[in-house]
């Protein structure tokens, strides 16, 4: 019998909990600071693999590759553009190979660093749309079953990264934008507020939009609230754990597991329809929240842990 798609799985009425933060996890293991996350994809595959467990085990529905850096542009800083499609490649093996068939495996897809000419820069959109090709063709080849192109900051590359993805491949498409609160309120660096990005990317084919990174939970509530009163579709929200502090020379993310879990419950209540963690965010965030909201709002398959 075929198990269900992630779509499927939403029309359902289901709450997919996704997993958390990446960067916190490899730099607790080894990834040191300035480091290529995405090169431990082929020099750390056992780390990848674990990591990608650790959060299955914890609840988590959908676990992210580790390829948000993965562009060529990214990864051109490291030495590393050649690899472009074997790293997105193995970033989805790797966590397929941990994968139970009713799990789901997300491609990450992060800015490329660079700045649109149609954002006013100097690197044209083309070359964009082509890196953003490479990475794709190398999550489907892996066996990702969606890509969450996420913490942007222009829609304009959102949105090349996401007709990449449905020109090139099969792949359910995600696209969670990165959000500011000025005096005017909620907008993207490029100017744009939750409602006019989140009508852009859905009436350009986006499955699932949201909003991800660079607040705790209590404020994406808020941006969520916003997304939802004028916008009906499926949405994503993964918050971080708070607004990092500096704790005795210790980089140090505020919010417990019990503290998000409350916001994660109220995100469930507005009707968001995937739900997890940004940076900070541990397995321990997600198995808490994992627990509450399958009382909360049950869905038809329980992680087992191992």
């Amino acid at each position: 019998m075929a198990q269900p798609t992630i779509l499927e799985r939403l029309a359902t009425g289901d709450v997919i909990v996704s997993d958390g933060a990446m960067g916190t996890y490899l730099q607790a293991r080894g990834l040191e600071p300035g480091g290529c996350p995405e090169a431990f994809n082929a020099d750390h595959p056992e780390i990848i693999r674990r990591m990608a467990a650790d959060y299955f085990n914890a609840g988590s529905n959908m676990v992210l590759t580790a390829s948000f850096g993965g562009s060529r542009f990214m990864l051109d800083k490291y030495g590393y553009s050649g690899q472009t499609r074997e790293f997105n490649r193995l970033a989805a093996t790797h966590a397929r190979s941990v994968a139970s068939p009713w799990h789901f495996v997300v491609g990450s897809i992060g800015p490329t660093g660079e700045i649109l000419q149609s954002n006013g820069g100097t690197t044209a959109d083309d070359e964009i749309y082509d890196a953003f090709v490479d990475q794709v063709i190398g999550l489907e080849e892996g066996g990702a079953d969606a890509v969450v192109i996420e913490t942007m900051i222009s829609v304009e590359e959102a949105l090349l990264a996401l007709r990449a993805t449905k020109e090139h491949t099969d792949l359910i498409v995600m696209s969670t934008m990165m959000y500011d609160k000025g005096p005017r309120g909620w907008f993207t660096m490029m100017g744009d507020t939750p409602a006019s990005a989140t009508k852009r990317l859905h009436d350009a084919g986006a499955d699932v939009v949201g909003a991800n990174c660079g607040n705790g939970s209590d404020r994406m509530v808020e941006i969520a609230e916003i997304i939802r009163g004028t916008y009906d579709g499926y949405m994503l929200i993964h918050s971080n754990a708070g607004i990092p502090e500096i704790r005795q020379g210790q980089i140090v993310y505020p919010e417990g597991p019990e503290y998000m879990t409350e916001r994660f419950l109220k995100l469930a209540d507005i009707g968001v329809n995937i739900i997890g963690g940004c940076c900070g965010t541990t397995p321990k965030h997600i198995e808490r929240f994992a627990e509450a909201v399958h009382e909360h709002a049950p869905i038809g398959y329980r992680v087992a842990a191992s």
